[in-house]
């Protein structure tokens, strides 16, 4: 079906923002809108037939232009955690903004979640997708290199959202771009998630310090709460005394997959046996940060006046590992001048 463009609000920058709706033959829609690339609805059905809205987010467009928890938006220039806001390429160190304590987190004050995006409606393989392009200019966040960058959504009759990363630098400099969007498979305003239940297809994880910065280790999950290796319900391990659980305030950490790369391949399924729907993750990417929500306070009115509390959504962000830029055995966010970054990430909605 064709994506439906409608009116957010006139002339931000001298840019429309604009809300475009995704849908297909079974009646799954996917609201994105332009600022920041953002998901700001998802209509799934559960295994009844029944249409729930299955993301945390906003119904005004201004409560996104602070957006402190990132709900359904684009992450870049570098997703997750830099380690006392600095990185170093070829001798030359690069100094950034410090916007969680001494580090930077998920692409600094004015990262891709607070642009304008350029839209067009494109034909991509016989499906009609939605492609956002933004130019991060040399110097922007304190990154080096004029990075363009493009994401493009997809909604297929699978019910299956595709999202593909493109970008591409004229200087050396890092990429590691994600999408932030909160999960409740029960509906967004559902109450806690920890009754849903995850499998990740992946026997490591990065442990995290205080900070919640990986500390270079990689350890087993087995005998931890993080052993997701068969489908077990979150909350269980939310209760643990486990000093990884501690230090991150429930989960906020990242899983390393077994992924040739090349493809998407399965990485994690999560379940609601309340309302029947399953999500399965396919990536391209080697890792998968989990993050249960740990931070939501309730703060501020959301969707349908709705206040999200402490595990109220989940996000399933795949990445390059966190603090990475330290820790040089991990995965490399780093790319060359010219080097074109290509990952593709897919969320497949079922119910059982």
């Amino acid at each position: 079906m064709a994506i439906l463009r409608e009116k957010f609000i006139d002339g931000c920058d001298n840019k429309d923002i604009d809300i475009f709706v995704l849908s297909n033959k079974n009646g799954m829609t996917v609201k994105i809108t332009n600022f920041g690339g953002t998901i700001t609805s998802m209509l799934v059905p559960d295994r009844n037939g029944k249409f729930d809205d299955v993301v945390l987010g906003y119904d005004r467009l201004e409560d996104y232009f602070e957006n402190a928890p990132y709900f359904g938006a684009i992450i870049g220039r570098h997703a997750n955690r830099i380690e006392n806001s600095r990185f170093e390429i070829k001798g030359t160190e690069y100094i950034l903004n410090n916007n969680e304590g001494r580090n930077h987190l998920h692409g600094g004050n004015k990262g891709f979640h607070k642009v304008i995006w350029e839209a067009e409606t494109v034909i991509i393989d016989n499906r009609e997708c939605l492609k956002l392009t933004y130019l991060s200019k040399d110097g922007e966040e304190n990154y080096p290199g004029n990075l363009k960058t493009t994401v493009t959504y997809s909604l297929g009759e699978d019910n299956s959202l595709r999202i593909d990363y493109f970008a591409v630098s004229d200087k050396d400099t890092v990429i590691n771009l994600t999408n932030h969007a909160y999960f409740n498979l029960s509906g967004h305003g559902s109450g806690e998630i920890t009754n849903h239940q995850l499998k990740l297809y992946s026997d490591k994880y990065t442990p995290v310090n205080e900070e919640c910065l990986p500390t270079g280790e990689i350890l087993e999950v087995s005998g931890t709460p993080l052993d997701f290796t068969s489908m077990k319900p979150i909350g269980i391990g939310l209760l643990s005394d486990d000093i990884q659980i501690k230090l991150g305030n429930g989960y906020d950490h990242n899983w390393v997959l077994k992924v040739s790369g090349t493809a998407p391949e399965k990485v994690a399924e999560l379940y609601d046996p309340e309302s029947g729907r399953f999500l399965e993750v396919y990536t391209t990417k080697p890792g998968i940060q989990f993050y249960s929500g740990n931070n939501l306070c309730g703060d501020k009115e959301a969707k349908d006046k709705i206040r999200y509390r402490k595990w109220g959504g989940l996000c399933l962000e795949t990445q390059y590992f966190p603090n990475s830029l330290k820790h040089k055995h991990f995965p490399s966010p780093v790319f060359n001048a010219g080097k074109e970054y290509k990952h593709t990430t897919i969320y497949r909605f079922l119910t059982q």
